[in-house]
């Protein structure tokens, strides 16, 4: 952690972003009609993770990355959620919603581990 100068340093934050790429990718084969249903949320979910982080990482006090390292897990919480949801509305194959929990319980860890290495 000494090492880092920015958030755009911390690989949790740049996989955020390429967890996000993927999200709006997979997204944007849904139904127009849920442009401002299930798609908008995983968007704003999805966008909250690397942008938590970030802002976390900015504020530069241990005990405020640690409360935004947590918002940024329910954030990957609610994608992982939506994208089970995406799956049984047939918006999702079984493939790639597992592919994208795959990479939510791996951002989850990272999370978690990054957590657990700040200072108390």
């Amino acid at each position: 952690m000494s090492d880092v100068k920015s958030y755009r340093d911390l690989q949790i934050w740049q996989k955020g972003i390429a967890f996000v790429k993927r999200i709006y990718q997979e997204t944007s084969r849904f139904p127009d009609t849920e442009r401002y249903g299930l798609t908008n949320q995983m968007w704003r979910a999805a966008v909250s993770i690397p942008s938590n982080i970030a802002e976390g990482q900015a504020r530069q006090h241990t005990g405020e990355f640690r409360q935004f390292l947590f918002i940024a897990l329910g954030s990957i919480a609610e994608v992982e959620t939506q994208t089970i949801i995406a799956q049984e509305l047939g918006f999702l194959s079984k493939e790639i919603s597992e592919s994208l929990q795959a990479d939510a319980v791996e951002l989850q860890k990272m999370t978690r581990s990054l957590v657990s290495r700040l200072p108390k």
